[in-house]
């Protein structure tokens, strides 16, 4: 797969540092050629990151509440299902995204929450090049000392229509049969994997057949995302090669991949976590490695866990093996 340079060559995606994030929103007054950063900082059982962004946050970031904003209702579709299309629509309108806007997510831990953000505006049909996650977060934000503020953001409305589909989309008879036919990574840590805690899920383990991916390990000591031929190899370990059963050429962190419309003989992959906002991190993954082009992505099993351990008619795996 051969590169190409994006015709914003500033803009990179899906990952963006953030001295180009901090270059792109320099002096550039509110309009089209301005980023639309979203703060998305979040934690596992609290408390809410709203207090977080009102402490300080990028210049211009509008906050956006994973549990309120970017998922549905708790129920039937596990702890964080998709939002409904109409729903999605007004909450990035109301952040500020137009058709034409580029758009950055972060959040202050892994990345795994701003990649949710990221898949569901990749979802809604936003251009692979025009959203990207912060890389390193709100804290490679600050450890680079750029401008941090309290002010309020107040963006003039957005015009974004969401067109959902962008990104495949599988339920648990999908996330079944590519466990037994495919590669079905589990984006959760180890432990959670082979079964030996389960803080917030009815049953502990996994769905058999399914290989553990931890999104954490995507990531440097410095809190930085590895290179791309680095995180390609971990995956590739695991069972996944690039396109027609070849490794792909890693994509450095800006370049848009030539279209490869089908995968003929590829196997097929797919993701899951808790509850369907880590495992996006694990889809931006195979797509920064090369390993899965813009316009063919890994699919989301959105229920993940929270949905899959809560139905007694579906086996459970515990251990280190798939």
């Amino acid at each position: 797969m051969t590169p190409v340079t994006s015709p914003t060559p500033q803009f990179t995606a899906p990952l963006l540092a953030p001295a180009r994030l901090a270059a792109l929103l320099d002096g550039q007054a509110p309009g089209p050629a301005r980023p639309v950063v979203l703060d998305v900082r979040w934690r596992l059982g609290g408390p809410p990151g709203r207090a977080d962004h009102e402490a300080g946050h990028v210049p211009g970031a509008v906050f956006v509440d994973l549990d309120i904003e970017l998922a549905a209702p708790p129920g039937e579709g596990g702890r964080h299902p998709l939002p409904s299309p109409a729903a999605l629509q007004d909450v990035l309108r109301r952040a500020g995204v137009s058709r034409g806007s580029r758009v950055v997510a972060y959040d202050d831990d892994t990345g795994a929450v701003a990649a949710r953000a990221w898949w569901l505006l990749r979802w809604a049909g936003l251009p692979a090049n025009r959203v990207a996650v912060l890389d390193g977060g709100f804290r490679g934000w600050v450890a680079e000392g750029l401008s941090v503020t309290a002010a309020p953001t107040r963006p003039a409305p957005g015009d974004v229509v969401v067109h959902p589909g962008g990104m495949p989309v599988v339920d648990a008879d999908g996330a079944a049969e590519l466990a037994r036919r495919g590669v079905l990574l589990d984006a959760r840590a180890g432990a959670r994997y082979r079964g030996e805690i389960e803080p917030v899920d009815a049953r502990a383990g996994h769905v058999p057949g399914a290989r553990n991916a931890p999104a954490t390990e995507h990531l440097g000591a410095d809190g930085r995302w590895l290179p791309p031929d680095a995180v390609a190899a971990r995956y590739a370990a695991l069972g996944v090669g690039g396109l027609d059963g070849a490794a792909a050429e890693p994509v450095e962190p800006g370049a848009i991949p030539r279209p490869e419309p089908t995968d003929p003989g590829g196997v097929g992959v797919g993701a899951y976590c808790g509850s369907g906002v880590t495992a996006t991190a694990v889809v931006l993954a195979l797509e920064y490695a090369g390993l899965r082009p813009s316009t063919h992505p890994a699919a989301l099993y959105a229920g993940s866990w929270s949905q899959w351990s809560a139905d007694p008619r579906r086996p459970v795996a515990t251990g280190s093996a798939p």
